[in-house]
This record gives C-alpha cells, structure tokens and sequence, in this order.
C-alpha cells in the first residue's frame, strides 16, 4: 500500500513546492503562455502575436471568441490549456497571495514555542514544591494525547487556531 501511496506523495510534495515559490510560480505561468501560443500558432497556421494573443485570452478563460481553434489539435491544447490553468496554476497564484495578506503577525515561532514550554514546566515545579510545602496534592497533567498530523499543533479539538510560525513579508 505504502507503494501505491509513494506517486501521490511525491506529487504532493511538488505542488507545496511549487505553491511555495512565486518566482516559479509566475515563471510557469508565462512559460505556459509561450508554449500554448507556440504550438497554437503551429497547429492553426496564425501569426505568433495572434498565438500569444490566443493564449492569453484562453489561460484567462475570458475568451472574447476573435480567435479560437479549428482542428482537433487546436481544441485539444485549449482544453489542457484552460483546465491547467484553472484547476492549478491560477489557484495557486491566487492561494499564494492570499496567504501573504492573511498572516499572523502574533503567531509564535519555534522557539518562542519552546521558550513558553520551558516556562510552563518550571512554573508546574514551582506550583508543585509549593503545593508539597503547604500539604496539597497537585491534580496530574492529563495524557499527552498524539499529534493528528504533519504540521499540526495536536488534536484538532485543542488547537488555537494560531499558525506557528511567522513568514517574513515580501
């Protein structure tokens, strides 16, 4: 089974990478332009600009209709052109983007993590020597229950629903 998985999760993998990189990003972007207007202007006999022109207004899924394919070959690349687009490269730009507006300025790094673990512990020492002092018994911690996930912060009930780690602004 782990076999099976392994192309699924090296696809993954390359899309968080590729999601992660708006220079790679945007440099597949317009290299699928360029290529898509290429072979368009190949396969339905049009000047380059009237290919690149096509392109653009078919990646974009405006389609104003000035151009549009007349062979099979043609009508294919449209389809692999626009579904590329809108399933993938344009979500993943938009994604991107949004994901630099939306970022919490207030999220801890790792080691403030660590630095407020630290803390927690010795102040549950310090409650603790106190509590033997004056004779009261300090309820236990409650069991350390698994994390659910890569990146998570432990099960999804107890989450604060802060990031972890801040992304510098570009």
């Amino acid at each position: 089974m782990e076999l099976l998985l392994l192309p699924f999760r090296w696809i993954y993998r390359a899309l968080v990478w590729f999601a992660n990189s708006p220079r790679t990003l945007i440099t597949s972007y317009l290299l699928m332009i360029v290529v898509a207007g290429v072979i368009y202007g190949e396969v339905e006999h049009r000047s380059p600009a009237d290919a690149v022109w096509w392109a653009v207004v078919t990646a974009s899924t405006v389609g104003y209709g000035d151009i549009s394919p007349t062979t099979w070959a043609g009508r294919t690349l449209a389809a692999l052109l626009i579904s590329t687009m809108v399933l993938l490269v344009i979500p993943l730009i938009t994604a991107h983007f949004a994901s630099r507006l939306i970022v919490d300025d207030d999220a801890f790094v790792h080691e403030e993590q660590e630095q407020l673990k630290a803390d927690v512990r010795r102040m549950r020492a310090l409650l603790e020597e106190m509590a033997a002092r004056q004779g009261i018994e300090v309820p236990p911690l409650p069991p350390i229950q698994p994390v659910s996930g890569p990146g998570s912060a432990g099960p999804r009930a107890a989450r604060s629903g802060r990031a972890g780690t801040r992304r510098p602004r570009w």
